[in-house]
């Protein structure tokens, strides 16, 4: 249980939703609960012949990379990047390549550049096996 007014980093008390990589919990606490992604996604995947795209919701500036959540249909994520020159974009694009266990090369920005609500296009994966590698 968590004492009054001891929060985590994002103002709630309980679990932290995280990128499926173990996540340390606030500094002066051991043993903190880790919330992965959760299996009933409501992320719609689409899968095409060219791949599949998904809706990204992109927090810049923020303290590191990391799944924060779900905001609506949109995958919530925070990038410690900055939104100038495009910067933002390579460090999403990085980040899920990562993330997915793909190359750079096959994920890509479809739509959204200049926004911070994003289509991500991945080439070399089938919709379910996204799903599977986004959840723990």
């Amino acid at each position: 249980m968590c004492a009054r007014g001891d929060r985590n980093l994002w103002g709630t008390r309980e679990g932290r939703v995280g990128t499926g990589l173990a996540l340390p919990g606030p500094p002066g606490r051991s043993g903190a609960k880790t919330t992965w992604v959760s299996a009933e996604m409501m992320i719609e995947f689409k899968q095409s012949p060219v791949g599949v795209t998904f809706a990204v919701k992109v927090h810049p500036r923020a303290k590191k990379d990391a799944i924060t959540g779900e905001v609506g249909d949109a995958l919530k994520v925070a990038l410690a990047a900055v939104p100038v020159d495009g910067k933002a974009n390579q460090a999403c694009i990085d980040f899920l390549a990562k993330l997915l266990k793909v190359p750079r090369s096959s994920v890509t920005i479809a739509a959204g550049r200049t926004s911070r609500n994003k289509v991500v296009r991945v080439s070399t994966l089938s919709a379910e096996e996204v799903r599977r590698r986004l959840t723990i």
